[in-house]
């Protein structure tokens, strides 16, 4: 038998998107107390997805514990696959025992090759996503609830035409459109966009994954949290009068969320 066609397993060329984990300093503690602040009002936001750790902001002589923050990623329960790294930087990259990887940004350049200065802009953010090697991801599902949820997609676009109670939790690969209030303890979650016809009364995380164009839209919002790609408000932050419990958009401008009323006359 050839062992190329071997009944038991195969190995084969891919990639998949992972995160990247952009260091931007040397300084651990810094760091750790960041990471730390960021994750601590949403545990489960990057809970068990892959990230490669990608050092290639960092000054010609700058260097990094890279198995520290290999235990850093993992104490917040993201897995470290591998480190991306300029040519110059290999050698002491190595030292950690983390494969080398290479990383493009899907949005650092228009169709024609030539780089933007939308595109140069948008490589600037905290957590960007990379084609490498890595496990795929997770498939979109509701957890466990005390009553299901009926749900239909269409297009990459997942509806949930019921109420949401405290513990449920919905993931979409797209965008998700919701029917029913999100009530205290729930949490919907999208790659893209998040629509709710509903007052938001829980946790609503879009652009999961990286996707800072990603919006939330919901005609009455009292929500417990907001996200989009990682930047988040919680309730400890009390929502301005002219958007709380009003009809809003929120979208990502600059890393700070930015929240407007919507006018539905």
């Amino acid at each position: 038998m050839s062992p190329r066609k071997s009944p038991f397993f195969e190995l084969r060329s891919g990639a998949v998107d992972t995160l990247l984990f952009v260091v931007k300093t040397t300084n651990l503690e810094e760091m750790r107390a960041e990471l730390n602040r960021r994750f601590e009002a949403t545990p489960e936001f990057f809970a068990n997805d892959t990230v490669a750790i990608d050092v290639r902001r960092l000054a010609e002589n700058e260097r990094v514990p890279l198995a520290e923050i290999a235990k850093l990623l993992d104490s917040v329960r993201m897995r470290p696959i591998g480190v991306v790294a300029d040519s110059a930087q290999h050698a002491w990259a190595n030292e950690a025992g983390l494969p080398l990887l290479d990383a493009r940004d899907p949005r650092a350049s228009k169709s024609n090759g030539d780089e933007s200065e939308e595109a140069r802009s948008s490589a600037k953010t905290d957590t960007e996503t990379a084609a490498v090697a890595a496990a795929p991801e997770p498939e979109s599902a509701a957890s466990d609830a005390a009553e299901p949820v009926r749900i239909g997609t269409s297009s990459q676009t997942m509806v949930v035409d019921k109420p949401l109670r405290s513990g449920q939790r919905i993931y979409a690969k797209g965008d998700l459109v919701v029917l029913g209030m999100v009530s205290n303890g729930a949490e919907v979650i999208a790659e893209g966009n998040i629509h709710i016809y509903a007052p938001l009364r829980g946790r609503a995380l879009a652009g999961v994954h990286g996707n800072h164009d990603a919006r939330i839209f919901c005609t009455c919002l009292e929500a417990e949290l907001i996200s989009i790609a990682g930047s988040y408000r919680t309730a400890e932050n009390p929502l301005p009068a002219d958007v709380h419990g009003k009809p809003v958009q929120i979208w990502l401008e600059e890393e700070k969320l930015m929240i407007e009323p919507l006018r539905l006359t």
